[in-house]
């Protein structure tokens, strides 16, 4: 995964993608116990918008021989899913990404106030799972977390879970 972190800053760098945040379960590992994974999930902001936002990656992923394989590329041996930023609270989740290192590569990481914010917007069992988690691990900010899930109107959906309710 290193290797393929290498890519993602330098497709950064070289501004094949605005900024990005690693997002998904991946993330998720860096402030609770490991989650089963299949991929790297890359939030970006396009360089380009519009239909084709994925364009560009695919242009430079195919220019480095990486193969494409469902919804992710291969990259260095490792399938990496970009994501365009396709609503406010992910732009904001990338825009206001924290830095870590993994074996020597920087990289930055979707904040664990967000991660929890965006589990609750996609809402999925796994999700609401991993919202209970996260506020359990002692890394999220309740203050930054209420700001964040007000402005995106999700704040009844963090009551719900804390309630014990299923929103279903």
């Amino acid at each position: 995964m290193d290797k393929a972190l290498k890519v993602v800053e330098e497709m950064a760098r070289l501004g094949i993608i605005g900024g990005y945040a690693i997002g998904g379960g991946i993330a998720a590992t860096y402030y609770i116990e490991p989650v089963l994974t299949y991929d790297l999930d890359v939030f970006f902001i396009p360089v380009k918008e519009g239909l084709d936002e994925l364009a560009p990656v695919y242009e430079f992923a195919r220019s480095r021989g990486y193969a494409e394989q469902a919804e992710a590329l291969i990259v260095e041996g490792f399938p990496v899913q970009f994501i365009p930023a396709y609503n406010r609270l992910v732009r904001e989740a990338v825009e206001d990404s924290a830095t870590l290192t993994y074996r020597g590569v920087k990289a930055k990481v979707v904040k664990a106030e967000f991660l929890a914010a965006i589990a609750l917007q996609t809402g999925r069992a796994k999700d609401r799972e991993r919202v209970v988690r996260l506020l359990d691990s002692g890394f999220v900010d309740r203050a930054a977390l209420a700001g964040i899930l007000e402005r995106h109107g999700l704040a009844e959906k963090l009551k719900m879970i804390e309630g014990g309710k299923d929103e279903r």
